[in-house]
């Protein structure tokens, strides 16, 4: 039963995180793991200000996506 709540509640973190536009950081390093295990996985400070950028331009142009 703890185990289904467990899992029950990071599926609804993920989703909440979603609604407001906060990647989840957990789905990148699996997603770098298993499509790109030969790249390094960037820290989770690195990886938030990159999609920020991403999602409000930083000036370099549309946001680029790896798959």
């Amino acid at each position: 039963m703890f185990n289904d709540l467990s899992r029950m509640g990071k599926y609804l973190g993920q989703a909440a995180r979603m609604l407001v536009g906060m990647p989840d950081y957990d789905t990148y390093v699996e997603h770098m793991g298993n499509k790109h295990p030969d790249l390094p996985v960037m820290s989770y400070e690195a990886f938030f200000r990159e999609r920020q950028e991403a999602r409000y331009g930083g000036g370099k142009g549309r946001p680029v996506r790896c798959c």
